[in-house]
């Protein structure tokens, strides 16, 4: 049995995955229209790149002690989903609907 993972199902939502390939097409035409922001969006982006990264390498530790209390708030929240998307059925829907 695969553990549900809380985030994966929020980003499978409709609701909110149509949210995200709208805002990365325009991310992606504003860089393609506008040379100096191009420039500035990859500086940007390389520096996310660079301290996710170091931000990873620096919390596993603590990420491997804390993997018990994690999961038991996936599963909460996971259980908390279930509850939303009985309650709010538009969240089934992409957001232009």
């Amino acid at each position: 049995h695969v553990q549900e993972n809380v985030l994966q199902r929020v980003l499978q939502l409709p609701v909110v995955s149509s949210t995200c390939e709208t805002l990365q097409r325009k991310y992606s035409s504003t860089k393609e229209s506008h040379p100096l922001m191009a420039s500035v969006c990859e500086v940007y982006e390389r520096g996310v790149q660079g301290a996710g990264a170091l931000a990873m390498w620096g919390m596993e530790p603590v990420v491997r002690r804390l993997e018990p209390q994690f999961a038991v708030a996936n599963n909460l929240a996971c259980r908390g989903l279930d509850h939303l998307e009985e309650k709010i059925p538009a969240l089934q829907y992409p957001v232009d609907k």
